[in-house]
């Protein structure tokens, strides 16, 4: 519903999990979203949500944290 009222909100969502509702996969596809986990769930309280924040969380570390191979002085040809 988001996305039919303030389209550029599409931007900001993440598809965190396939349900095994039929429904959830149409709504996906329709605005375009692949889901990151496929676990079989249908609980319908978040818990797809709650699991795939983790792994955004850890993207986000690696993304800001990790050292590249050149500043951690390990870039070049190996002898």
């Amino acid at each position: 519903m988001a996305t039919r009222l303030v389209p550029t909100v599409r931007e900001y969502l993440i598809g965190s999990h396939l349900s095994e509702e039929p429904g959830h996969r149409v709504m996906l596809e329709t605005i375009g979203l692949k889901p990151m986990l496929h676990m079989c769930m249908r609980l319908g309280e978040g818990t797809g949500a709650a699991l795939a924040m983790n792994l955004v969380d850890a993207a986000i570390k690696i993304l800001n944290e990790m050292a590249t191979f050149a500043g951690a002085g390990v870039s070049g040809a190996i002898d």
